[in-house]
C-alpha cells in the first residue's frame, strides 16, 4: 500500500453547500487518491454539514469525518486534524476555499526537492491584492526573507516530523489571530521554507453570503490586543534586538506595526467606524505601540507612515483623524506609451504616481538642502504646521505591474521591474513616481507557461511615502477601443490587446471577448481599404530550413499548407496544387475562430489556380502574413519563426 505523502485537514463548522463546493477540488487532485487523505473535522455543526461530508466520505475512500463538541474558532479542529494525520506533510485547507487541480502533487514535489519545512504554495483571491512574495519561485529560504510576513494564512505545507517536533498548535476556542500565532511560530523554527509561485496552489474564494470576508477581522471581544501582544512577543523571543532599522526582529515586526496597530490610526477604518469606540482602539494601539514596538520600528517606515505613527504614539487621535481624511482622496496615476509588440511580447513604457486630493501631484519640496513632505497635503492637520521632513523618499517604496486572469483570478508577473527615483518639478518640488517597461509575453506569463485562453487584466501597484493603492493601468485612447499595437499570432493563438470600457489595457487570448473583424477595424492604418482588406498584424519572419506543415481553413474544408523562409526575410504560405474538396469558385482562406478571411484561393477543376485578396498578392505563395491558425502543428512553428 502506498505511503500516504498529503494529509489535507478541513475544519468545518455549518457550512452547508459550500462543503460541496470545495470537495470536487479536493477530491479530483492530480495526486494519485491512495497516496493522500482528506481529514474533515466537524466543529459541532448544527445544520446538514455533518451528512454531506458523511456521503462524502462513504464515496471516497480516502476521506475521513471526525467529530467535536463546538470550540468556536477553527484552531481545535485543527488541532484535532494534526492527531489524526498519517502524511508525510499536512496541508490546511478552509472549508470554503479550493485548490487548484495539481496543488497537492506540485507543492510536495516541491518540498520534498528542497527538504522544506514549510512550503507556501501561489495564493490567487477574490479577496485581497496580489502579494510580491509569488513573483519568483524560491527553493529556500528562512525567516531572513521578511517578505514571507506577507503569507501568514495557515494555507500552507507542513512537515507532519517538523510540526510534531516543535509542538506546534492553534490556540483552541475563539482566538483571534490564531493563523498568525502559528505560522510565524512555523517561521521562525523552520530551517527551510519553499515558495511554490509558478502555479496557483490555493483559490481563497470570497463566499457569495459574505461568510468569510475578513473585513471584521478586528475584535477586541475575541482577545485581538492580548493576542496581538503574544504573537510580538513570539517574534522578539525567536530574534535578536536591533538598533538598526533594517534589523530582522525589526523587519518581522513591521508587518505587525503596519497592519494590526497601525490600521487604528488610518483610513478607512479611522473614518469609518463611531468616533467613541475608534477612540478607546486608538488609545489601545498606543499603548500596544509604545510598551511593545522597538522604536527603530516606527523609525523604519515610510513618510507619511511614520508621521501616523508619531500621531497615534502621542495620542493626537484628532490628528490622526485629519491626516486620514487628506489621504483619503490621494489617488494614483498611470501613464502608459509606446504600446507595441516586440519579441513576441506586448511592450509599453509606464509611469505610476500619486495625486492628491485636487488632483495635484503629490510632491516633496525642497527647503533648507530637506525634502519636506507636500504642504497642500497636511494643510489642516493641527501640530504639524513646521512641516513634515522626509528623510529617506524611497524608504519601503515599490511599483509593480500584475496581469489578472479574469477568469480564473490568477495574478501574474510579467517580466522587469518598476524603478522607483524622484522627477524634478519646477521650483524645488519634485515627485516620487515608480517607472519602467511594461513587457507582456503570452506564451511564458502564467509561470512558464502560456496564458489560458480568456481576458487578462493589466494592474498595478505602488507603494509611494506609505501610501498604497491598486490601479487599473490606462491609456488615453477611448474606452472599449482596440489598442494601438493590434493583434498579433502568439503560440498559434491570436493576442488582441485593447482598452476595457473603463479605459484599462488588457489582453485577450484566442478571442474570449474581442474578435477579429469588428473589434479589430480600423488597426491597420487611416486607409480605410486597408483595413478591411488586412488583419493589421506584424508580418512573420521565417528562418532558413525545410518546409513547415501548418494548417489552414478554405471555405469549409481543412488543407494541410506548407509555409516557406522567403528571400525577404517574410514567411511564404503554399497550399496544395490539388483541392478536389472544393468546387470552382473564389473561396475564404480563415483561421479557426475568426470570421475576416486572411486571403481567398481560387479554385477551377479540383486545382488551385491562385491565392489573393487581403493577405496576398496574386499568384500562389505570397507573403503570409501573422495569421496561421490554432493548431497543433504551429507551436512547432515557434522555435523557427520569429517576430
Amino acid at each position: 500500500m502506498p505511503r500516504i505523502k498529503v494529509s489535507v485537514i478541513v475544519p468545518v463548522y455549518n457550512t452547508g453547500k459550500y462543503v460541496d463546493e470545495c470537495a470536487p477540488s479536493l477530491l479530483g487532485q492530480s495526486l494519485p487518491a491512495d497516496e493522500y487523505e482528506v481529514i474533515y473535522v466537524d466543529d459541532g455543526s448544527t445544520d446538514d454539514t455533518l451528512g454531506r461530508l458523511e456521503k462524502i466520505a462513504a464515496a471516497h475512500p480516502n476521506v475521513q469525518v471526525h467529530t467535536r463538541p463546538n470550540s468556536g474558532w477553527p484552531g481545535a479542529p485543527r488541532n484535532h486534524g494534526m492527531r489524526h494525520a498519517t502524511g508525510e506533510y499536512i496541508q490546511f485547507v478552509d472549508h470554503d476555499d479550493t485548490l487548484g487541480p495539481e496543488a497537492l502533487e506540485r507543492l510536495y514535489e516541491h518540498a520534498k526537492r528542497n527538504d522544506a519545512d514549510v512550503v507556501i504554495g501561489k495564493m490567487s483571491s477574490t479577496m485581497v491584492r496580489p502579494r510580491r512574495l509569488f513573483r519568483h519561485t524560491v527553493d529556500a529560504c528562512t525567516i531572513e526573507n521578511d517578505e514571507l510576513m506577507q503569507s501568514m494564512s495557515p494555507h500552507k505545507m507542513f512537515r507532519r516530523a517538523f510540526v510534531e517536533k516543535h509542538g506546534l498548535q492553534f490556540p483552541e476556542g475563539p482566538w483571534i489571530l490564531e493563523d498568525l500565532l502559528f505560522v510565524s511560530a512555523a517561521y521562525l523554527k523552520a530551517e527551510r521554507i519553499s515558495i511554490l509561485a509558478n502555479y496557483p496552489a490555493y483559490y481563497w474564494m470570497k463566499r457569495d453570503d459574505g461568510g468569510n470576508n475578513t473585513q471584521h477581522r478586528f475584535n477586541p471581544r475575541h482577545g485581538f490586543w492580548p493576542n496581538a501582544r503574544t504573537i510580538v512577543r513570539q517574534i522578539k523571543d525567536g530574534t535578536t534586538p536591533s538598533n538598526d532599522i533594517d534589523g530582522l526582529q525589526n523587519r518581522l515586526l513591521h508587518r505587525l506595526y503596519h497592519i494590526e496597530i497601525l490600521s487604528r490610526a488610518r483610513e478607512p477604518e479611522i473614518l469609518r467606524e463611531d468616533p467613541v469606540e475608534q477612540r478607546q482602539r486608538f488609545e489601545a494601539a498606543r499603548e500596544m505601540a509604545t510598551t511593545e514596538f522597538p522604536a527603530a520600528v516606527r523609525e523604519g517606515l515610510p513618510a507619511i507612515s511614520r508621521l501616523r505613527a508619531e500621531l497615534l504614539e502621542r495620542g493626537d487621535f484628532d490628528g490622526a483623524v485629519a491626516l486620514a481624511e487628506r489621504v483619503r482622496g490621494v489617488k494614483a496615476r498611470s501613464r502608459i506609451g509606446g504600446l507595441r509588440w516586440e519579441g513576441g511580447s506586448l511592450v509599453a513604457d509606464v509611469t505610476l504616481d500619486l495625486l492628491r486630493g485636487d488632483g495635484e501631484p503629490l510632491v516633496l519640496v525642497e527647503r533648507d538642502g530637506k525634502q519636506w513632505l507636500d504642504p497642500e497635503l497636511l494643510d489642516g492637520v493641527p501640530g504639524i504646521e513646521d512641516g513634515w521632513e522626509v528623510s529617506d523618499p524611497f524608504r519601503l517604496a515599490y511599483g509593480e505591474l500584475v496581469v489578472k486572469d479574469r477568469d480564473r483570478e490568477d495574478w501574474w508577473y510579467p517580466e522587469g521591474d518598476l524603478e522607483v527615483r524622484l522627477e524634478a518639478l519646477e521650483e524645488g518640488r519634485s515627485q516620487v513616481i515608480a517607472a519602467g517597461r511594461l513587457r507582456l509575453d503570452p506564451e511564458r506569463l502564467a509561470g512558464g507557461r502560456p496564458l489560458q485562453r480568456g481576458v487578462h487584466d493589466v494592474w498595478a501597484y505602488i507603494q509611494l511615502l506609505g501610501v498604497e493603492r491598486m490601479l487599473r493601468v490606462t491609456g488615453e485612447a477611448e474606452p472599449g477601443a482596440p489598442a494601438a499595437a493590434g493583434p498579433a499570432l502568439t503560440g498559434g493563438r491570436l493576442a488582441i490587446p485593447y482598452w476595457t470600457i473603463k479605459g484599462q489595457l488588457a489582453l485577450d487570448i484566442d478571442q474570449r471577448q474581442r474578435e477579429l473583424g469588428p473589434d479589430t477595424d480600423g488597426l491597420a492604418g487611416a486607409n480605410p481599404e486597408r483595413a478591411r482588406r488586412s488583419l493589421g498584424l506584424p508580418y512573420m519572419t521565417a528562418t532558413d530550413g525545410a518546409p513547415l506543415p501548418v494548417e489552414v481553413t478554405v471555405a469549409t474544408v481543412k488543407v494541410e499548407a506548407k509555409l516557406l523562409p522567403g528571400a525577404d526575410g517574410t514567411a511564404r504560405l503554399r497550399l496544395p496544387a490539388t483541392l478536389k474538396k472544393l468546387p470552382d469558385g473564389r473561396h475564404p482562406v480563415t483561421l479557426p475562430k475568426a470570421e475576416t478571411p486572411v486571403a481567398y484561393a481560387v479554385v477551377r477543376d479540383g486545382g488551385l489556380l491562385r491565392l489573393e485578396g487581403p493577405a496576398y498578392e496574386a499568384d500562389r505563395g505570397r507573403r503570409f502574413l501573422d495569421a496561421v491558425g490554432d493548431n497543433r502543428q504551429v507551436r512547432r512553428v515557434r522555435g523557427q519563426l520569429g517576430r
